[in-house]
């Protein structure tokens, strides 16, 4: 081992991850989640989508089936708003619930999230925007994804939108990871095309974020160069051949590992310019993170091109004798025609951004709190530039 790589493995690192019930079929373990938090009356948040689909009724039949009493809120849309989350919050406290159960992508365990903040914190939802602004302790949480890529099951975070500003603001908080992680692949092969693209790339934006970034450990390096490998290695494949249940089993791992890295080690400008686009438009954040994810490499890898090297060859590129500012741009080219292959656009003008957006969103971009760790200083027109060149 170099001396570089025995200071970095000599450095304090923490690694905060709920426990993980992880398989084909773990979804009949819920009830048993629920109980071992002390539930009696879960309160469970999804959205009409999983309604529809059945996983939420699956979900609480098998609460029942353990003796539990579920009282179930599915009024959360994309992007979850902050009157939704207060909505939620006063359905919860009139239903005398207790552990909160959220099925559903990264939405409904972010409004579920949210949810549990008002419940013990009081207040306003957007009142908790930033770090540690959660002070007292939230309810127990099980949260079950329904979708390979957000994270939300395993983060610390929680992203809600301003309906007023018209932005998303990022709350984190180590009181934000859930008690249990329960990711049964099944629930994804319920996802339509575009929702498995979006939320594909949004985890392999987690992984490259947060391997680059500057909170970046050795026990997140490991998960998020193999969140890598197995996202370049199966999205393609998930959505050529939907049944696949192997790809569909290695995007479930995939995500679960991009989110254990990110939580720990935050993110980057990707995800800040993300959110603003976001809020404004309510557009699909994963959707977003593809076209911008390309241009942020190459801006990053002009700071630190030796931390793209690992990541490309995690992807499957050559990279003995081969400059590191170039491997960069062949991962920043391999994100690109993976986005093509998925179906996502090449610029943000086909999702609605207009030229006269970027002032306003590239301010609000540096308020963001994925900036702190991002691992090159970016200042106004710098976030300018990068919004202009994903036009």
């Amino acid at each position: 081992m170099s001396t570089d790589a025995v200071r970095q493995s000599a450095r304090l690192a923490k690694f905060h991850v709920p426990e993980v019930v992880f398989g084909p079929g773990s979804l009949a373990e819920l009830g048993h989640c629920v109980l071992r938090l002390g539930g009696r009356r879960p309160f469970l948040v999804t959205d009409p989508g999983l309604m529809e689909a059945g996983w939420a009724h699956e979900a609480a039949a098998h609460q029942r089936r353990a003796g539990l009493r579920p009282v179930v809120w599915h009024d959360v849309t994309p992007n979850p708003k902050d009157h939704e989350i207060q909505a939620g919050f006063e359905r919860y406290a009139e239903s005398g619930c207790d552990v909160i159960v959220g099925v559903g992508g990264g939405s409904v365990i972010d409004a579920a999230k949210g949810v549990a903040i008002l419940s013990s914190n009081g207040g306003r939802i957007l009142d908790y925007e930033g770090v540690d602004q959660v002070v007292q302790p939230i309810p127990p949480t099980v949260m079950v994804p329904s979708t390979a890529g957000t994270g939300a099951d395993v983060s610390q975070f929680a992203v809600i939108t301003d309906t007023t500003a018209r932005i998303k603001i990022t709350i984190v908080s180590r009181t934000l990871v859930p008690e249990i992680s329960l990711i049964d692949p099944r629930l994804l092969t319920t996802m339509p095309d575009w929702l498995n693209a979006a939320t594909g790339l949004d985890a392999l934006t987690h992984a490259i974020e947060a391997f680059v970034s500057r909170a970046h450990n050795p026990l997140t390096d490991t998960h998020a160069l193999h969140a890598v490998e197995l996202i370049t290695g199966n999205l393609g494949r998930t959505q050529t051949h939907p049944k696949d249940f192997g790809a569909r089993l290695a995007m479930a791992q995939a995500a679960l590992e991009a989110g254990m890295a990110f939580t720990n080690a935050i993110l980057g400008v990707t995800h800040a310019m993300s959110h603003q686009i976001g809020g404004l438009l309510d557009a699909p954040h994963g959707v977003v993170n593809g076209v911008l994810l390309p241009h942020v490499i190459r801006f990053n890898s002009e700071a630190r091109p030796e931390r793209f090297v690992a990541l490309g060859a995690a992807a499957g590129l050559p990279t003995a004798g081969v400059p590191p500012h170039e491997v960069a741009e062949r991962l920043a080219d391999l994100v690109r025609a993976l986005a093509d292959d998925v179906g996502v656009p090449k610029g943000l003008a086909s999702l609605g951004v207009a030229e006269h957006d970027v002032p306003v969103m590239a301010r609000t971009t540096l308020k963001d709190a994925c900036m702190a760790t991002n691992p090159r200083h970016v200042d106004l027109r710098d976030v300018e530039t990068l919004f202009r060149e994903a036009l």
